[in-house]
């Protein structure tokens, strides 16, 4: 979809789909999750007592990659695969 702002320039709005694929391969967020989130995002993860705090990266288009139990593993991690990172709140 193509939009005119009020100057008169356009700019194309992004698909959902093509929002979520930018970076995609690049990029990676940090999110902060409980333990009770887990099997959610990684249902191969064995079960945990509930209301730890653990951290999640996920692919820019949300996909999960690796969970940990410090946010420093996770930039380690992301660093190592050469992803940028980004954390949401």
């Amino acid at each position: 979809m193509v939009r005119e702002n009020l100057e008169g320039a356009t700019r194309r709005i992004l698909s959902a789909a093509e929002f979520a694929a930018i970076g995609d391969g690049h990029i990676a967020y940090v999110k902060p999750i409980l333990s009770d989130e887990l099997n959610a995002l990684f249902p191969q993860a064995p079960e945990l007592e509930p209301g730890l705090e653990l951290y999640a990266l996920l692919g820019a288009d949300g996909s999960p990659i690796v969970v940990a139990d410090t946010r420093e593993a996770l930039i380690e991690s992301a660093r190592e695969h050469e992803l940028v990172t980004v954390s949401v709140h």
